[in-house]
């Protein structure tokens, strides 16, 4: 097994460095380069791996196996060469802010409720949080804003190696059991709980959360959640849409709600009204077919929905015997 530094336990903020290549693998779709140290965070924790390059090398992706750290790449690198790592620290940055942001989500409904968080995904635009406990639109709003509160504060994340003996007095969250050393990530009168991903340093880094929705799973809550600029986003976006509508509605962005009640009520009257017309449409169609025949046909491309019915039991109480529309 070789071993890898791994500098982004020494320096989150670190996103380039220089290394020299231990082993270059030959895998199945593209190559398995390991350094001597790296910035790249593996795929663990919940949270997705690093990406970025080694010289002009495109990394794709990270994971640690058997204890080795692998970098996948597509291209070769010759073992000895010394290396330029350059992290996507936009990728990096927006993880750390989702991540971060979780944390403190979990911890304070932890803190509320007693629910644990019993799984953790973390997609390219939102992540999901499932908890083992219900919870409702109102206890939902007050999280958020709880939790965007004590990022305000703008406190310090502790990162703790505590000994075996200080871990058995430290409250903490975590989702298995845990052997050798335990990293704590401990946002201070927020969440404790073992984590092994980067974060950042202090919570006013995370800007802000939004609770976006909620649903029923498994007895308990999937929440799905943005942090930062994913949040900041989403309320772009929305804003964008709420200005197309309401100029489309000629009504104030305040008010677009009550113009577009409004509307549906509009819509619905005037549903209400078109039916009444048809019904007396068919009315009249029917007074002009002549139901004398053994077979009454009635070729119509214009019918829809119940109306080849409605005219056929017109026709029917008018005296037709047999009766196709």
């Amino acid at each position: 097994m070789t071993e890898t530094k791994r500098l982004y336990y020494e320096d989150v903020y670190k996103k380039e460095f220089t290394a020299k290549v231990l082993e270059c693998r030959e895998a199945k779709k593209g190559f398995h380069i390991i350094l001597d140290e790296s910035a790249f965070y593996p795929e663990g924790g919940g949270q997705p791996s690093d990406a970025g390059y080694l010289n002009d090398v495109k990394v794709k992706e990270v994971h640690e196996k058997d204890g080795e750290l692998l970098h996948y790449t597509d291209k070769p690198l010759e073992a000895g060469t010394e290396v330029q790592g350059r992290i996507d620290w936009a990728r990096r940055f927006d993880l750390m802010q989702q991540h971060s942001g979780e944390h403190m989500v979990s911890g304070l409904i932890h803190e509320a409720y007693g629910y644990d968080n019993v799984g953790f995904h973390m997609g390219s635009d939102t992540i999901t949080v499932d908890l083992n406990g219900p919870l409702d639109e109102t206890q939902l709003a007050e999280i958020e804003q709880k939790t965007n509160e004590k990022i305000w504060e703008d406190t310090e994340v502790k990162i703790l190696y505590p000994t075996a003996e200080e871990l058995e007095k430290i409250d903490y969250r975590s989702k298995k059991e845990l052997t050798g050393q335990v990293r704590i990530v401990e946002f201070p009168g927020v969440d404790i709980c073992a984590c092994c991903a980067p974060h950042v340093d202090r919570t006013g880094e995370i800007g802000n959360i939004k609770l976006v929705d909620m649903v029923s799973y498994k007895g308990g809550e999937r929440i799905t959640m943005l942090s930062g600029s994913r949040a900041l986003t989403d309320h772009q976006q929305k804003e964008e849409s709420v200005k197309k509508i309401s100029a489309l509605l000629c009504a104030k962005d305040t008010e677009v709600a009550e113009a577009v009640e409004k509307l549906k009520e509009e819509q619905l009257d005037l549903k209400n009204q078109v039916s009444a017309l048809k019904q007396k449409l068919l009315a009249y169609q029917a007074k002009e077919i002549d139901v004398t025949p053994e077979l009454v046909k009635v070729f119509d491309s214009e019918l829809s929905g119940n109306e080849p019915r409605e005219l056929m039991n017109i026709l029917l109480e008018r005296g037709a015997k047999i009766c196709a529309i």
